[in-house]
C-alpha cells in the first residue's frame, strides 16, 4: 500500500498498523484484533481466515479483483467489501492501448532483433489500428477505460458484459457473442475471474472466431486456457497475443508440464508479456488510496462503519 493510506484513514479516526511484509500465515495469528483490513492481489482472504476476524467490519482491496477474498462468507459475517478499480482505470486503459500498439506494430520484435544486430524492416512491417473492429469482454470500469482510450483510433468497438444491460455509450457499442464471432479483429478481456469465465478462452472459443484475432489480456491469467492459447497461436488462428496476467505468475516454481508450457508460449515472437502491472503505475499506486479512503468515508456516513477506532 502506499504509505498515504496511514495518514489518510488516521484523519477518519482509525489508527493503522503497517505490515507491508508479513507472512499470510502470521497474519491468522492477529486478524482478531484488528476492524479493517487493507490487502492488495497477494493476501488470500479464504474462510478460515475470515472465521478468525471476530472484529473485522471491512476488506479494502487495493486494485479491482475480488477473486481473492471469500465474498459469500464476509457477506455472510457482514463485512463490508470495498474495492477500488476507479484509482487504477486510467492505468489499465493505457497499457491495454499500449499492448495493443506493439503487438499490431511488432515493436518488441523490432526492438530485440536491432539490439542483436539485425536490421528488417519487411519483416517487422505493422498493421494499423485504424477500420478494425476490437471487441471488449466486460464492460465495467476497466473494459469503459480502455473504450475511451480507443476512441482517436478510429476502429469500431464492440462491447460484451453478461451482467449489464442497455450500456452502449459514445465509446463502445452493445454487442454480443454472435457478432463479436463475426466482426472482431482484436479481443480485449476485462472480466473477473469466477468459475464461469475460468478458461472462457479455448480452443472451442478462439475456432468460434470468423477472422483470425489479436487477443489481449488483462484481466486474470486463468481466463485464458494457456495451452489452447498455444494451439491457436500455431494454427494462426491467434494473429498474435498481449497477456499481462498468467494462470500461475510464480514463474520460478512451475511444475514440468506448465514449466515447459510456458516456454513454448515465450518462443512465439508474437507473442507479448508484461508482469501484471497493467494497472501498477506510480499516480495509481496513491489513487488507488484516495479511492478507498473516500469509499470509506462514505460507509462511515452512511453508518454501516464506525468512524472513531
Amino acid at each position: 500500500m502506499h504509505p498515504s493510506i496511514i495518514s489518510g484513514m488516521k484523519k477518519l479516526g482509525y489508527h493503522c498498523d503497517y505490515f507491508p511484509d508479513i507472512k499470510p500465515e502470521e497474519v491468522y495469528h492477529i486478524i482478531h484484533r484488528y476492524t479493517g483490513l487493507f490487502i492488495r492481489s497477494k493476501m488470500q482472504i479464504e474462510k478460515k481466515l475470515i472465521r478468525k476476524a471476530t472484529s473485522l467490519r471491512f476488506i479494502a482491496r487495493a486494485g479491482s479483483g475480488m477473486d481473492i477474498i471469500d465474498t459469500k462468507v464476509a457477506k455472510r459475517k457482514k463485512i463490508v467489501l470495498i474495492n477500488s478499480p476507479e484509482g487504477n482505470k486510467n492505468a489499465v486503459g493505457e497499457h491495454c492501448l499500449g499492448l495493443l500498439l506493439c503487438l499490431l506494430n511488432k515493436m518488441y520484435q523490432g526492438d530485440n532483433q536491432i539490439k542483436k544486430g539485425i536490421w528488417k524492416r519487411e519483416e517487422n512491417r505493422g498493421v494499423e489500428l485504424k477500420g478494425k473492429t476490437v471487441a471488449i469482454i466486460g464492460y465495467g470500469t476497466m473494459g469503459m477505460s480502455f473504450a475511451q482510450k480507443l476512441k482517436s483510433m478510429d476502429c469500431k468497438v464492440l462491447c460484451y458484459d453478461k451482467y449489464r444491460k442497455n450500456y452502449s455509450d459514445n465509446f463502445a457499442e452493445e454487442s454480443g457473442w454472435n457478432e463479436i464471432f463475426k466482426k472482431a479483429d482484436i479481443l480485449s478481456l476485462h472480466v473477473p475471474l469466477t468459475p464461469k469465465t475460468e478458461n472462457l478462452i479455448n480452443t472451442v472459443c478462439i475456432n468460434r472466431f470468423k477472422k483470425n484475432i489479436w487477443l489481449i489480456n488483462t484481466s486474470r491469467g486463468k481466463v485464458v486456457s494457456i495451452a489452447d492459447l498455444i494451439k491457436g497461436l500455431k494454427e494462426k488462428k491467434i494473429k498474435g497475443a498481449a497477456l499481462d496476467v498468467l494462470e500461475n505468475e510464480n514463474i520460478n516454481n512451475l511444475l514440468p508440464e506448465k514449466l515447459k508450457e510456458f516456454k513454448t508460449l515465450c518462443n512465439f515472437s508474437n507473442v507479448l508479456l508484461t508482469p501484471h502491472v497493467a494497472g501498477w503505475t506510480f499516480e495509481s499506486y496513491q489513487r488507488i488510496n484516495e479511492v478507498l479512503i473516500e469509499k470509506i468515508k462514505k460507509h462511515i456516513t452512511s453508518g454501516l462503519l464506525p468512524g472513531q477506532i
